[in-house]
C-alpha cells in the first residue's frame, strides 16, 4: 500500500506576481504544484496588470490571513497625466484629457492626499452591491451612478522618479483598502487634465519586502517563510512546554501584561498559535497552527 502524501508544513510564500495573472491564478499555479487537497491562500489582491508582492499561505498558514491583510502597503504607481482611463489602468480605452503635468505641478498638489480621506471604490472592483460584485456590472455595461465611498489612509506619498511627457512615478504608503487606480485618478482631477494608472507594483506589505520574492512557479512542498516571520508586527508571548501542549488542545496562558488584539504564541521559536485577551489576563487560542496530536 502506498504511505499518504505528508502534507506540507505551514508556511509564508513571498511571491512576485508577474503582470497578466490573477491573484487567483497565482495561487492556481501554487495548487497545482502542492497538490488538490493542500489549501493555499493569498493576502491583498492584485490587479491583473499589477506586479509585485503577493502573500501566499499555505496550509494551516491560511489560518492567519486575517493578521496579515490589515497591514500597510507600499507601492510604485506610475501616472500618466493628459490621459484618462474608463477602468483606471492600461485596460481602457484610454482618452486624451488635456496637456500633460509637469513634475513640479505635480509635487505641489500630492500633499493634498496624505492623510485620513474618502476614496470612491473603482466601478471594476470585487466590492459587492446588492449581493453581486462591481466588475460584473461593469463589464456587462451596468451604468453605475453611485460608486460605494470608503475611508482609507495615505501615509507618505512622494513622486520618485520624473519619466518625461507627463509621465512620474509616485511611491505610496497606505492604509488596507486604497485603491491606487483611484489615487491616481484623483490626483488627475485635482491636477485638471486627468491621469490613470498605466502601471503599478507592490514593494511591500508590513515589514514584508518584495525583495528576495520567488516566482509563482517556485511554491512547493518544501521551503517558504515559516509563520512566526510573516507576523514581526504581533506582540509574542514564549510559552513553556507544558504551556504550549495546553495551546495546543485548546486552554489559556497568562498574558504576561502583553497588550494588543492578538499575540504570536511561541514555544523553541516556531508559531504555535495566535492568543486574543480574554478580559481576565489570559490569553485563550483563537487559531491554532499545529495538530494537537
Amino acid at each position: 500500500m502506498a504511505e499518504a502524501a505528508v502534507a506540507p508544513a505551514p508556511a509564508l510564500w513571498l511571491v512576485d506576481k508577474p503582470a497578466g495573472p490573477t491573484s487567483h491564478d497565482v495561487v492556481a499555479t501554487a495548487r497545482r504544484s502542492l497538490g488538490r487537497k493542500v489549501k493555499v491562500g493569498h493576502c491583498g489582491t492584485l490587479d491583473p496588470f499589477a506586479t509585485g508582492l503577493l502573500v501566499v499561505m499555505v496550509g494551516r498558514a491560511t489560518r492567519l490571513a486575517p493578521y496579515l491583510s490589515g497591514l500597510d502597503k507600499t507601492y510604485l504607481a506610475t501616472m500618466r497625466t493628459g490621459f484618462t482611463s474608463a477602468t483606471l489602468d492600461p485596460e481602457g480605452p484610454i482618452e486624451a484629457s488635456g496637456a500633460p503635468a509637469s513634475a513640479q505641478r505635480i509635487r505641489e498638489v500630492l500633499p493634498g492626499f496624505v492623510g485620513r480621506q474618502e476614496q470612491r471604490v473603482p466601478a471594476l472592483s470585487a466590492v459587492k452591491v446588492a449581493g453581486e460584485r462591481l466588475y460584473a456590472r461593469a463589464r456587462r455595461g451596468e451604468e453605475i451612478e453611485e460608486l460605494p465611498v470608503r475611508e482609507v489612509d495615505i501615509h507618505a506619498l512622494r513622486l520618485v522618479d520624473d519619466l518625461g511627457d507627463g509621465v512620474v512615478t509616485l511611491e505610496v504608503h497606505c492604509g488596507k483598502g486604497t485603491y491606487i487606480r483611484r489615487l491616481v485618478s484623483d490626483i488627475g482631477e485635482r491636477l485638471g487634465c486627468g491621469a490613470y494608472c498605466s502601471a503599478l507594483r507592490r514593494t511591500a506589505i508590513g515589514q514584508l519586502s518584495v525583495d528576495g520574492a520567488v516566482a509563482p512557479d517556485e511554491v512547493g512542498p518544501a521551503g517558504g517563510m515559516p509563520p512566526l516571520g510573516g507576523l514581526g508586527h504581533l506582540p509574542a508571548r514564549a510559552l513553556s512546554a507544558e504551556e504550549a501542549s495546553r495551546v495546543l488542545h485548546g486552554g489559556r496562558v497568562p498574558d504576561a501584561g502583553l497588550t494588543g488584539e492578538a499575540v504570536a504564541l511561541v514555544a523553541d521559536g516556531r508559531l504555535v498559535a495566535i492568543g486574543t485577551h480574554d478580559g481576565a489576563g489570559a490569553l485563550r487560542p483563537s487559531v491554532v497552527l499545529e495538530d494537537p496530536r
